[in-house]
């Protein structure tokens, strides 16, 4: 009888498809002896309810309170409805609707009870290294389009046997709608093929997999977002040959280990870091080093971390299980370019690194490399966020129009706006080449698909040798918004913060585009979304060589020390000139007073890099950032002193200036003090000379909040430090815990910065 009967009709958006979420819905109605049916849609989860009054409304409060564990419910809506007599309560076939609004879930690592199936014999997937359920595996990387179903993913390809079908059709199981269930019956397989051409299948291909990296060789395994090349990390041979082959001269190669007391017998482990490392994302997590260590100095060398992860998928998981400390698990590809996700494309590109690939036949349909988190502070910030994470949205203050933000050139990342959602992209990398290019473009037309975002805006870099800023200039199809970079910076982490009146911006990174044709980096801003003034920055320097001085950091500390003492630059007595061409000196500083090849830069990651060199850290670098890294990382323990520093009028902004702090580390190296107490020196300058300027401008201004973002807030040393600072003396402090500091956040920037712009009028 419907006469006795009230009815709702809700709606659930969020991650809430390819989670348990139908099954969680079926067994709660259960539960409260309610009737109606529930079905997946293009905008979410449609229930429909029937029964008393008191129970519906337990029902609706229990759906977020109850929610499956993978789940992120946005918003639960609900509305009276007219009953209809339905029977029982049913899982409905998905719906196609206009107005896409469902989010999609990261890939996640194999939950506790797909392991524990994986390891015991006598259950039937016992080894089987693709085994998932609603709780775990694969998700944003093998969908092609929503609602999420198996029609509509890589999975497609793979017909499921009778039981799994039981299975995926039993609302009360766990692998209910489990859209890449499978088994080894009726599911992808693995298989090993080395040089010779030689093929094993299933079980037999791990052993023999696992045989080869004991015996050093170097295996290329295909993960969930793409491959990965993996050698045993206690061979420092093998891992030395991975890295020639490779051409990864000593950036740090990621570990995999099998277990957190694997990881404690070569890295420190405390509570955050463990709780990080067991998540279902399973990022990289920077770990410090135990003295000794089992792993081999090839891995991270002269560094004083180590990036570990714990095993994500059951491939991973059955092939540390052959008494692997750690397995060296470093993206599948050579230096700068995407890792490989196609089968044929790792045989043809991994085939001169890898002895071996461990493969298989479900598809990667949008790579994903892996995510590495570092605790700051006490709060554990993204060095690169993707895997795990991606595309879970960041949420916004308000409604935004929808635009498409192109980000940077190194660590790019796009960023799509949808109402008060910010959905930034995976690790792209450094837009270097055409075939990162071309994955940027795919990562764009993925993203626009599955997200349903048809932008009405574009926003890109200033910078106009950018392919990022090429593709969008070369598209004349919406309007094009242009942000400058350390003003999108400063929004980035204004957006995550929810902020939206001015702040006391503090940019610092390498290298972004200036308006004036100069290379900025060391900015200090008052911003809101929409604009920004330069308050200060560092005095501009010559970067002699362009960008042969970001490889060759002593190419900055000749400038810096030209700059500070004039021709007397050669005359100072300190060890640095021991290891430098007098004459190739000269002519770099002949290059910047005569403005050839040498741009103007202000910027205070240049800074970090030319002062690593004077006190012989490293005059040329592997990779970005390797001589500031070095530099934090060398750094001794508290020391009072601090170099002379100061600012001085600069027609539109502070110019903040350089020479005394040079002066101060010449000094203390003609003294002979070490390079430990000159780090620690030097970095409680940076200290003392930025909280004092915000001062300066809190007094003129009245502004009391600061934002801090860029590349050098990688440094925990400075970021933490100057973040306490800075509350001592009464301000307000946002960092950035939802996007990396470094240019991996800037579109998010970018995009809230254009939106504000293009709201005022372009």
């Amino acid at each position: 009888m419907t006469d006795d009967r009230t009815a709702r009709r809700v709606q659930v958006r969020g991650i809430v498809q390819g989670v348990g979420f139908r099954p969680f819905i079926f067994q709660l109605a259960e539960n409260y002896g309610l009737h109606g049916r529930v079905a997946n849609t293009a905008a979410g989860v449609d229930i429909h309810i029937e029964g008393d009054p008191a129970p519906i409304d337990a029902f609706i409060a229990a759906i977020e309170a109850q929610a499956p564990p993978l789940a992120q419910i946005t918003s639960v809506e609900s509305r009276a409805a007219d009953p209809d007599g339905v029977s029982g309560f049913r899982i409905s076939a998905s719906r196609s609707t206009s107005g896409r609004a469902t989010l999609i879930s990261p890939d996640v690592s194999i939950c506790a009870d797909c392991l524990r199936e994986l390891r015991d014999p006598q259950d039937r997937r016992f080894g089987y290294p693709f085994i998932n359920c609603t709780n775990c595996g694969p998700r944003y990387t093998i969908i092609d389009d929503i609602p999420y179903d198996r029609p509509k993913t890589s999975m497609r390809s793979f017909r499921m046997c009778a039981a799994c079908q039981a299975e995926y059709d039993n609302p009360r199981d766990r692998r209910f709608h489990a859209q890449p269930n499978a088994c080894g019956d009726c599911g992808p397989q693995v298989a090993l093929e080395d040089g010779n051409g030689a093929i094993l299948n299933g079980e037999a291909a791990i052993h023999r997999a696992a045989a080869l990296l004991a015996d050093g060789k170097i295996v290329a395994l295909k993960g969930l977002g793409g491959y990965h090349l993996t050698v045993d990390a206690s061979n420092n041979a093998a891992v030395e040959r991975l890295r020639r082959r490779k051409q990864r001269e000593e950036k740090p190669l990621a570990l995999m280990a099998p277990s957190l007391e694997a990881i404690r017998s070569f890295a420190w482990i405390d509570p955050e870091e463990r709780d990080v490392l067991t998540s279902p994302q399973r990022p990289i997590v920077l770990l410090r080093k135990r003295r000794p260590h089992p792993v081999a100095p090839a891995v991270s060398p002269r560094n004083a971390w180590f990036g570990v992860m714990l095993p994500y998928t059951p491939l991973h998981a059955l092939l540390l299980a052959h008494g692997f400390k750690a397995l060296v698990m470093t993206s599948g590809n050579l230096s700068e370019e995407p890792i490989a996700i196609a089968n044929t494309d790792a045989r043809a590109r991994l085939a001169p690194i890898a002895d071996a690939l461990l493969t298989h036949d479900r598809k990667i349909l949008l790579r994903c490399d892996d995510s590495i988190v570092r605790k700051t502070d006490g709060v554990t910030r993204f060095l690169r966020r993707s895997r795990g994470y991606v595309p879970v949205p960041v949420f916004l203050r308000r409604r935004q129009p929808p635009v498409l933000a192109c980000g940077g050139e190194l660590k790019n990342t796009v960023c799509l706006l949808k109402e008060d959602r910010a959905f930034v992209s995976q690790h792209i990398g450094d837009l270097e080449n055409l075939a990162t290019y071309e994955f940027f473009q795919a990562t764009i037309d993925h993203l626009q698909r599955i997200l349903d975002i048809t932008p009405d805006v574009l926003a890109c870099d200033l910078h106009p040798d950018y392919l990022s800023t090429r593709y969008a200039r070369e598209r004349d199809d919406l309007p094009l918004v242009q942000v400058q970079h350390h003003h999108a910076h400063i929004v980035s982490t204004m957006a995550e913060n929810h902020l939206e009146g001015p702040v006391i911006g503090l940019a610092f990174d390498g290298t972004g585009y200036g308006p004036d044709g100069t290379v900025w980096g060391g900015e200090i801003l008052t911003a809101t979304p929409g604009s920004f003034e330069r308050a200060a920055s560092l005095e501009p320097v010559p970067m002699p060589g362009s960008a042969a001085a970001i490889r060759e950091p002593w190419r900055m500390a000749v400038s810096y020390l030209a700059h500070s003492f004039g021709d007397r630059y050669q005359d100072l007595d300190i060890p640095f000139w021991g290891a430098i061409d007098p004459d190739q000196a000269a002519i770099l500083v002949a290059m910047g007073r005569q403005d050839l090849n040498a741009p103007l830069t202000s910027s205070l990651g240049r800074l970090f890099d030319g002062v690593a060199a004077l006190i012989g850290l490293r005059h040329r670098v592997a990779f970005e950032g390797q001589a500031a890294m070095e530099l934090e990382m060398t750094i001794g323990d508290d020391d009072p002193g601090v170099y002379d520093h100061g600012w001085r009028p600069g027609g539109d902004r502070r110019l903040i200036e350089i020479a005394p702090i040079i002066a101060g580390v010449v000094a203390d190296l003609a003294r002979g003090v070490p390079g430990p107490l000159i780090s620690r020196r030097f970095h409680t300058t940076l200290t003392a000379l930025f909280a004092s300027l915000c001062g300066e401008i809190r007094d003129q201004t009245g502004l009391d909040r600061v934002a801090l973002s860029g590349g050098v807030f990688q440094n925990a040393v400075l970021s933490t430090e100057l973040a306490r600072r800075l509350a001592r003396d009464g301000f307000q402090v946002y960092t950035q815990r939802l996007v990396p500091a470094n240019d991996g956040g800037l579109s998010l920037g970018q995009a809230v910065a254009a939106a504000a712009m293009w709201a005022d009028g372009g």
